[in-house]
């Protein structure tokens, strides 16, 4: 008898317990619902502002997509940057002309990759390639070029550009313009090739080279002003495929 007078005294205890279990669930749906509900943002708060999408330029031979090349602008990045932006346009400007007239004089017997390479350095040599600078130089400057590294070091071309300046002005003196000179073998308008095998010269070059060794300038044979005819837009020699010959 005495355990069945103690028996419903389990019943509060029991109470209690599922009113714990009870509120545990509900407890456990509050942070469920908690978890669901997305974060509410505070008045005032910076939206997050997506990147703006990338701006790819167009205008470099590096960032340009693949076209057809002429062969000779191969792999190398500035070799290609100046076939697709300078070789072939035509040049009007005399220094000009004349600054591209010595870069081939120097080329002979070398690759024009090597010239490009140093090209810089050239520049720096020779005072930006100022005909009326480099005109003044002296002995003592050919033997400080000939300790310059970054030049091609040759005392016969060295010379042959001092040289050069000092025609480039006599021709100015004498009323030549030099561009004018330069032009006036084709009648001021470039020469568009047929796009076939390239020549090495021709009989305009021969003509040009006579005129320019007859005034006085030295590394100027008929294959070294054909190339320099090609550099500066007398003559249109990109291949038929290449994207630049409609553009040159």
């Amino acid at each position: 008898m005495t355990a069945s007078k103690t028996a419903p005294a389990a019943k509060p205890v029991a109470k209690k317990a599922l009113a714990a279990k009870s509120a545990v669930k509900k407890s456990g749906a509050t942070a469920s619902a908690a978890k669901k509900a997305p974060a509410k943002k505070a008045p005032g708060a910076a939206r997050a502002v997506k990147p703006a999408p990338a701006v790819v330029s167009g205008g470099t031979a590096a960032s340009r997509p693949a076209v057809h090349r002429c062969a000779w602008a191969g792999e190398d990045a500035r070799m290609r940057a100046y076939h697709d932006d300078e070789w072939g346009v035509p040049e009007h400007d005399s220094r000009a002309l004349w600054e591209k007239l010595m870069l081939d004089g120097f080329q002979a017997g070398l690759s024009w990759r090597t010239i490009l390479h140093k090209r810089d350095a050239l520049r720096k040599a020779f005072a930006g390639f100022d005909p009326a600078k480099v005109a003044r130089f002296t002995g003592k400057d050919v033997e400080r070029l000939m300790q310059d590294a970054g030049i091609v070091r040759s005392r016969a071309k060295i010379e042959a550009t001092i040289r050069g300046a000092q025609v480039y002005l006599e021709m100015a003196k004498n009323g030549e313009d030099f561009a004018e000179f330069c032009w006036s073998f084709t009648g001021g308008k470039p020469v568009r090739t047929d796009g076939g095998p390239r020549v090495a010269s021709s009989p305009v070059s021969e003509h040009i080279s006579k005129e320019l060794k007859r005034r006085g300038f030295k590394f100027v044979g008929p294959v070294i002003v054909y190339a320099w005819m090609q550099a500066v837009g007398i003559i249109d020699d990109h291949d038929l495929a290449c994207f630049r010959r409609k553009s040159a």
